[in-house]
């Protein structure tokens, strides 16, 4: 007689390939812009908006998220995201024209919004706090690999195939993601149902919209324009007044109180900083390598490889770490020697030899690996089951505006010391690196306010069941 699949390995079969999508669609994109703007005849400067529409689409869905899945049913929301994912990306593949791919990708975004936070709670309902670390090994595999393999697996299709494959890709996966999730993922709703808070709806969508259009176009059309200055500072304020309402509204929309937990107020700090120096390095040292060094983007692609395969191996050792450490010298010790690999990158020149940067950037990935797994496994730990939705949402607005953030800052120094500062264009980049650099800095400060007892459960094992007797 066969055995029903457990419900621990639906859930990671169903969340790794879904995140694995939407973590590698962020990136697999940025190398074919150039061929989409030669083969739909579009202006290269207007390439930028296929990105921004994603990832403004996908600010406008986030705050709403946690409430769509307790009201709904965290199955029903999740699918019917992934397949519109799906969806989405064969509109992406189709497109005649720039209207059309921009269209297509403002979707994708939309159910990238919803995706990602609602996957989340499904993954922490399921698992309990002291199983959380081992799973770090679930959750580091489209965190790490897939933003690595983005760039790379990309300019491979566009170069073998079609920039149409870049999306096309998605369509197996989502398709297999789908109907396995359809037929294994159980039904989970809120106990109590809550009403929508539309007065929260209405300042939290269009403020993380505003914010996030300018934190991606302030260092390209310049942070002083009307249109950046604006929009950045109304995003701003509308998130201020949504904050301000939500702490006095019985039922908010987002359940902002969450932070006065300690242990997820601290973490959520760190995952902040420690996204914004990923991402932000992640995004400065392939520039600094092609622009600078007169790399290729394949060649850029596979240096900076390592990283993600460093990610994943820490992983692996997370959990027998977190035992024997603790979270907060872990975290500690991982980010102090993340540092020490960022300001190592900086020194790079272009005569360094290739395999000593690859073993430096494999060095950055295991090191900030473990830094991400224990913030993962333990930020949830005094979260109660029924505010699950709700802490997943807040954690992925944070990591979203921490990395929004991140690149933004650092474009801003490229842009703005490429060509006027002594030393050439590659001291732009020594500087972002740097400034990626103080925000690990940052989080290391945070880090040191860890209470390893706040952790408990994520540290001891459950005590065994006792049995009945007579």
């Amino acid at each position: 007689m066969n055995r029903p699949l457990s419900p621990r390995v639906v859930v990671g079969i169903v969340y790794v390939i879904a995140m694995f999508m939407v973590s590698m669609d962020a990136t697999i994109v940025n190398v074919a812009l150039v061929t989409i703007s030669e083969e739909l005849q579009a202006p290269a400067s207007h390439m930028g908006t296929i990105n921004v529409g994603y990832l403004v689409s996908l600010a406008l869905c986030l705050p709403v998220s946690g409430w769509l899945g307790d009201r709904f049913g965290t199955k029903r929301v999740f699918l019917l995201a992934l397949g519109t994912f799906t969806l989405a990306s064969v509109l992406c593949g189709i497109a005649g024209n720039l209207t059309e791919l921009n269209l297509a990708r403002m979707l994708q975004g939309a159910a990238g919004g919803l995706l990602t936070p609602v996957g989340m709670a499904i993954l922490f309902r399921t698992f309990p706090a002291h199983e959380r670390p081992r799973i770090s090994r679930i959750l580091i595999i489209p965190i790490a690999l897939a933003p690595a393999m983005g760039p790379v697996i990309g300019g491979f299709l566009v170069e073998a195939i079609s920039w149409r494959w870049a999306f096309y890709v998605n369509l197996p996966f989502g398709c297999f993601a789908l109907l396995f999730g359809l037929v294994f993922l159980k039904e989970h709703k809120a106990d109590s149902l809550r009403r929508l808070d539309w007065r929260g709806l209405l300042l939290s969508t269009p403020g993380f919209a505003m914010l996030m259009y300018a934190l991606t176009q302030g260092s390209v059309r310049g942070w002083d324009t009307p249109a950046i200055a604006v929009t950045g500072l109304s995003g701003v304020l509308l998130l201020i007044l949504f904050v301000t309402i939500e702490l006095r509204t019985k039922q908010p929309m987002l359940e902002v109180r969450l932070f006065s937990d300690r242990l997820f107020r601290t973490m959520g700090l760190n995952a902040f900083f420690v996204s914004a120096g990923l991402l932000g390095m992640l995004y400065v040292f392939p520039l600094m390598y092609q622009d600078a060094f007169d790399a290729s983007a394949l060649e850029a692609g596979l240096t900076t490889f390592p990283e993600a395969l460093g990610l994943m191996v820490s992983s692996q050792f997370v959990p027998w770490f977190l035992k024997r450490l603790g979270p907060r010298r872990m975290v500690s010790i991982a980010l102090l020697s993340a540092i020490v690999m960022f300001l190592l990158l900086s020194l790079v020149q272009q005569d360094t030899n290739p395999w000593l940067i690859r073993m430096l950037l494999f060095c950055t990935g295991f090191f900030l690996g473990n830094a991400v797994g224990v913030i993962q496994a333990t930020a949830f730990t005094g979260i109660p089951p029924v505010s699950m939705g709700q802490a997943s949402t807040l954690f992925q607005v944070q990591n979203r505006l921490g990395s929004a953030l991140g690149v933004a800052i650092l474009s801003s120094i490229i842009a703005g010391f490429g060509t006027n500062a002594s030393g050439g264009e590659a001291f732009s980049y020594k500087l972002a690196l740097l400034v990626s650099t103080g925000f690990l800095l940052v989080a290391l400060l945070f880090a040191r306010r860890i209470h390893d007892t706040d952790a408990a459960a994520v540290l001891r094992k459950p005590e065994p069941a006792k049995k009945m007797t007579a």
